[in-house]
């Protein structure tokens, strides 16, 4: 075949490939959008989900100011039926003490006069709020008059605001009036039970003066008790609500079900761009940008929880995609570039396929995509630090499981320093010591995976490299393996193992003696001869150049 031939053939199959990529376009767009056919967009189904979730919220809202309402209005109450019999033994101490012949009877004026007290003020109280309700009324009347004048659009509007204030109204008032109720009954049987206790108690004490002291001992120490317990009973509620807040509330097999189909779409996806250069073959040179494969479990179960709380793996599925989704893009795309023959000095085209991966980091989806109020974003970072008080359930996650180590104040030796190179490496790396893991992760705004942080600082420490964003197997890949015999301080280690990724899945930057400076959780000083380390060991790589 001659060089005419070639170039002709050449160009024959760059058409035949270009027709085939456009073929595969609506497979990668059927990959990126799902292959659901929702009769709500996804903006509407996350609207009315939002909706949903404001409409619960104020539920609870309402419900807990009820409670609240109740139990203040309880503590009133017992707090004046405690002073009416507080003051009642005081009085007859001091009747006791001067021989006071008398005490019975005071005794009993005094307790049935701070009764009537109390309950005059439940009346009053009672009888104000009766008057408010009345006073509504005749507004309530005149509103509606107002409603019934003219038909202008004008009025039309005044009278659908109206009618909205009208409706919140009387939302208020059947509140109002169920909490009142509530604790006027439980107020009036309070007051009428210290009366009767009072009176009970004066007709004994005339019988028996010489007994007050014990009685009012006895008291005081039931009241003692009584406030014990009521602050108790505070503190277990308060408790318990911490708990439930914290805590995620599907069942263990539920939320690893839900987080092992996540983990079945993020392995749909790798095999996708592993088999990339078998499903577009042809090309002349195939070109990798990719972000890693990963995400949070804790993060997964924080967001679910908040949304759907006791969740199930069925009820979930139309979420996980929209999150899948969000958190990951690929992308295909052909570059064609001309190039010389250095033979025939003959230009010819030269085909590339560029293949993008980002990973957008779940966390980042979760705080920026799904809508969430302030008060959902702050219980889901309480589940996230709290481990959903369930840490059991991903305990061998090393990447999502905060470790800060035993080598947080590690100095690397000086004389491994005198190398500018290495010198360099460790100045910029320890910049962000103590950063979080995040998959995905690549630059300081985000923080970094570990992949994301050594290509960060080969990148960026002023040595004259620049791999790109990289995986692990990416690096090693601008890397010579040495024996572990030759290995030197900026050499890199690879692991593999650490997760489900095919060869290196971990890198570090290798800083002699043992130890090396990697993104675990947080970014940190490690050593290298710990049983695990040593277990996923795969190879030192010198980065080339």
């Amino acid at each position: 075949m001659n060089v005419e031939d070639a170039k002709k053939s050449t160009h024959h199959m760059g058409d035949k490939l270009k027709n085939e990529a456009k073929a595969e376009e609506s497979y990668r767009q059927k990959f990126r959008t799902g292959k659901k056919d929702n009769s709500m967009t996804m903006e509407e189904r996350r609207e009315l989900a939002k909706l949903r979730k404001q409409g619960r919220a104020k539920a609870y809202k309402e419900a807990a100011e009820k409670e609240i309402a109740r139990k203040n209005y309880l503590k009133e109450r017992l707090c004046k039926a405690s002073e009416v019999l507080g003051r009642t033994a005081a009085y007859h101490v001091r009747s006791e003490q001067n021989e006071d012949k008398n005490t019975g009877a005071e005794s009993l004026d005094a307790g049935l006069s701070a009764a009537s007290v109390a309950s005059r003020k439940l009346q009053s109280e009672l009888y104000s709020k009766k008057r408010y309700e009345n006073k509504r009324k005749v507004e309530i009347r005149e509103e509606e008059a107002i409603k019934k004048n003219g038909s202008n659009p004008q009025s039309r509007a005044k009278q659908r605001s109206l009618m909205k204030k009208e409706i919140k109204e009387q939302a208020h008032r059947a509140s109002a009036r169920e909490a009142a109720n509530q604790a006027g009954n439980i107020g009036k049987t309070v007051v009428d039970k210290a009366e009767d206790l009072v009176g009970k108690l004066a007709e004994f004490l005339q019988e028996h003066p010489k007994e007050l002291l014990v009685i009012a001992i006895v008291i005081i120490l039931i009241l003692l008790v009584s406030a014990t317990f009521s602050s108790c009973g505070v503190v277990i509620n308060g408790m318990s609500h911490v708990g439930v807040s914290s805590s995620y509330t599907a069942e263990d097999d539920e939320i690893l079900d839900v987080n092992d189909d996540y983990k079945e779409m993020e392995e749909d996806l790798q095999d996708t761009i592993d088999n990339i250069e078998t499903d577009y073959e042809g090309y002349d040179e195939y070109r990798y940008d990719l972000d890693n494969i990963g995400h949070n479990p804790y993060e997964l179960a924080a967001v679910l929880t908040v949304l759907y709380e006791q969740y199930t793996e069925d009820e979930v599925q139309d979420i996980l995609e929209d999150i899948f989704e969000y958190q990951y893009e690929l992308t295909l795309e052909e570059e064609v570039e001309e190039k010389t023959d250095e033979d025939t000095g003959d230009p010819y085209d030269w085909y590339v396929l560029n293949v993008t991966l980002t990973n957008k980091t779940l966390d980042t989806v979760i705080r920026e995509d799904l809508g969430l109020t302030a008060d959902q974003l702050a219980r889901y970072e309480v589940l996230v630090e709290t481990y959903g008080n369930k840490e059991y359930l991903f305990a061998d996650d090393i990447y999502s499981i905060v470790n800060p180590g035993h080598y947080g104040d590690y100095e690397v030796p000086p004389e491994a320093l005198t190398d500018v190179r290495f010198a360099n490496m460790i100045q910029e790396g320890e910049k962000y010591l103590g950063y979080p893991y995040v998959w995905g992760g690549s630059k300081p705004s985000t923080s970094f995976d570990c992949s994301g942080f050594v290509s960060w600082v080969i990148n960026h420490c002023n040595n004259g490299w620049n791999v790109g964003r990289q995986t692990a197997n990416g690096l090693l890949n601008h890397c010579t393996k040495i024996p572990v015999s030759e290995a030197k301080p900026g050499d890199l280690i690879f692991f593999k193992g650490t997760y489900d990724v095919k060869g290196a899945s971990h890198v570090g930057i290798y800083v002699g003696d043992g130890m090396m400076l990697h993104c675990g959780s947080p970014i940190q000083y490690t050593s290298v001869n710990t049983n695990y380390w040593r277990k996923h060991f795969y190879t030192y790589g010198r980065i080339n150049g």
